[in-house]
């Protein structure tokens, strides 16, 4: 073997202390976006709570500096700062620049009996991704402090002042050569700083915005917030049905069991989606994991066995499914254990195991007992999912005749589909266009190997307000389930997925943005998944083309029609619109001979602005060049960052109640920009 080919011990690398994250920090914190930026937020504020859930907390105070940095200070016990036996360290130190110290790992003589756990990992993993990281512990009457460089000591424990308090103040810069953006969203962390206080009562959360520039989101948010919620779960659901309208009060019941506290809210809707949240150990388990597998077979079992007995089944019948029994539900679970295993850091999914079997016993106990305590309540319950289970029923032989049209028409799919040729969906794209107008241009401008178009006529159904079986009497929504080749509701297949580009192309007006929404409320109720894999995408037509000469651009907003006009060297005051400029250009002639030199000038330092109210309105060659060419365009991704946020605006915007879409409309239309009348 060659020497340059040897493989040896040399060329093993061993990262000590804090490298591994900041070598790898997605393996710690998710990602190096937004998402990571305030998960390390999470980290330090969780470690608070674990405080409150062990009954030395009550009060956490979250502070966004002017200077970048973000504080967490608590009134718990603060972090120990006596020397390790071992370490010969003080434990401050270990704790925030070792991984795997802390006091978290079970055993009787741990410092908590239930925790977010964080691997003891979550300080000393923000601590390596901070350019800076100071800690100031307030114990024993003394005032301790020390401060870090990406997670290296600065200096050694130092003891300054007296003070009266206890707990822990953490303050952190996040490092620029890690994150993508270094702005905290005020908005981000409200959402997740109440939901803490609903699944502990008892504690207060503040939240203090000094900073002097705030983002475009934050601006209508008072600059402090206070959450503190005593109704605890069962508040938290009657908020999250804030905007639906609700069947009777919620349900909340809690129980002790041998492998940890189970705690369940739940209430029934009018609305045909089911909204359910599960929580382990106050962290939210956006991939859900035992704990609500146990829950959705316990209720489902449950509301069955109580269907049997009162006879609202009969005989024959068969049971109510899983969909049945879950359409229009809110529920939060939130259970506490000693030993929580995450699968993964970021703690996306529960994996212990025992937890299905605790909440299936205390969920089947608890809503059982409810059921024949509350009889008139009960009998609105299963009038709710029979109701579901008769519209399943016929929204499955609507479905299947969708399935079956799909299978008559083969390959040739819906008329209206222009197809690319490729067969392979990671290269292929699907443009949903408003119009046969818009769907001419865009066809005649396509790339046709990998650009499919879908011309929509008109608006189509909102399916925020419609079960499965009317939507699919929608023609428009029909050949769209079609046309992805994915099928819709028990039989859907993402695998099956035509298109991983699946592009919403209407007009920068009105009637374009309503169309745009019916979409995406499809997409979110019916489709999520695709928004969570990243497949959806909205386009960016340009608003404007301007010409000077033989100089033409497109500004896709009006900050960079007044940019191009200014590089231009006209003045963006006098450019009204395209029919005045015209009128401009074509002065009189009597006027030109006498002044020609002065009709000149003006003329060359004017521009045409031309707006395009429609897609209709481009050629097929600027269509492509602007809005569909890969070099060129503009696409914003959909995505999901709070979901809990979004299910109560699709609700808001698109449900039936009337007050609360006024009161958002009111709240928010001063904040809107480029409205079209």
């Amino acid at each position: 073997m060659a020497k340059k080919d040897a493989y040896s011990a040399d060329q093993i690398q061993v990262l000590e202390g804090l490298e591994p994250v900041r070598k790898r920090p997605g393996m710690y914190i998710g990602s190096t976006d937004v998402r990571g930026l305030h998960h390390c937020v999470y980290e330090i504020v969780d470690n608070s709570v674990d405080e409150a859930m062990a009954g030395h907390c009550d009060t956490i105070i979250v502070t966004m500096h002017d200077d970048g940095s973000i504080s967490v200070e608590d009134n718990g016990r603060g972090i120990p700062v006596d020397i390790h036996p071992k370490k010969k360290l003080p434990a401050l130190e270990i704790v925030l620049t070792t991984l795997h110290a802390g006091g978290k790992f079970g055993g009787d003589d741990s410092g908590y009996k239930v925790s977010g756990g964080l691997h003891g990992v979550g300080s000393s993993v923000v601590n390596a991704l901070s350019d800076k990281m100071r800690a100031e512990v307030y114990r024993d009457g003394n005032v301790y402090h020390q401060e870090y460089k990406r997670g290296k000591t600065q200096y050694a424990l130092k003891t300054e002042g007296k003070t009266k308090k206890n707990g822990t103040k953490i303050q952190f810069w996040p490092d620029g050569t890690i994150f993508d953006t270094l702005e905290f969203s005020m908005t981000t962390l409200l959402t997740r700083f109440r939901q803490q206080c609903y699944l502990t009562r008892g504690i207060t959360v503040a939240l203090l915005d000094e900073r002097q520039k705030r983002p475009e989101e934050d601006k209508n948010h008072p600059r402090l917030y206070r959450f503190s919620f005593e109704g605890g779960i069962a508040a938290y659901v009657r908020h999250l049905n804030e905007s639906k309208e609700a069947v009777g009060s919620p349900i909340w019941f809690e129980k002790d069991t041998d492998d940890g506290m189970v705690e369940v809210g739940l209430q029934y809707t009018q609305s045909f989606q089911e909204h359910v949240v599960s929580f382990a150990n106050n962290i939210h388990t956006t991939e859900g994991g035992h704990h609500l597998s146990g829950f959705k077979a316990a209720i489902t079992r449950t509301i069955n066995a109580y269907a049997r007995k009162g006879g609202f089944l009969k005989e024959k019948e068969e049971n109510l499914t899983p969909d049945d029994v879950r359409e229009g539900l809110t529920a939060v679970i939130s259970v506490r254990l000693k030993e929580p295993q995450f699968e993964g850091q970021t703690k996306a999914k529960l994996g212990n195991a025992e937890m299905k079997t605790a909440v299936e016993q205390v969920v089947n106990e608890k809503l059982a007992e409810y059921l024949e305590e509350h009889p008139a309540e009960a009998k609105e319950i299963i009038g709710k999912c029979s109701l579901a289970a008769r519209a399943r029923l016929a929204a499955r032989a609507a479905r299947d005749s969708v399935i079956r049209k799909g299978a008559l028409e083969g390959m040739t799919l819906p008329g209206k589909l222009a197809d690319c040729s490729s067969r392979d969906p990671s290269e292929s794209e699907i443009f949903i266009v408003e119009g046969d107008s818009a769907g001419g241009s865009a066809k005649q401008g396509r790339n046709r190997k990998f650009q499919a178009i879908l011309p929509l006529r008109g608006k189509i159904l909102n399916v925020e307000q419609a079960r499965l079986d009317r939507m699919l009497a929608n023609n428009e929504i029909k050949s769209l389930i079609i046309a992805m080749g994915i099928g819709i509701g028990e039989i859907k297949d993402l695998s099956k997925l035509r298109y991983h580009r699946i592009v919403i192309m209407t007009d920068a007006d009105v009637d374009g943005a309503h169309i745009r929404t019916l979409l995406l409320t499809l997409f979110y109720r019916y489709f999520p998944e695709l928004i969570e894999a990243g497949y959806l995408y909205i386009a960016q037509p340009p608003l404007y083309k301007i010409s000077k000469g033989k100089d033409q651009r497109y500004a896709y907003t009006d900050e960079q029609k007044e940019i191009i006009l200014t590089d231009m060297g006209v003045n963006p005051n006098d450019e009204q619109d395209s029919g005045a400029i015209e009128e401009t250009e074509e002065t009189e002639e009597a006027e030109e001979t006498e002044e020609e030199g002065e009709a000149k000038t003006k003329k060359k330092s004017r521009a045409n602005i031309q707006r395009y109210k429609g897609l209709g309105e481009m050629n097929p060659d600027q269509l492509w060049e602007t809005t569909m060419d890969p070099e060129n365009r503009i696409m914003l991704r959909v995505t999901m960052e709070d979901i809990e946020a979004a299910d109560n605006v699709f609700s808001t915007l698109m449900g039936p109640e009337v007050p609360p879409r006024k009161k958002f409309i009111q709240t928010h239309a001063k904040g809107v920009k480029n409205l079209d009348i």
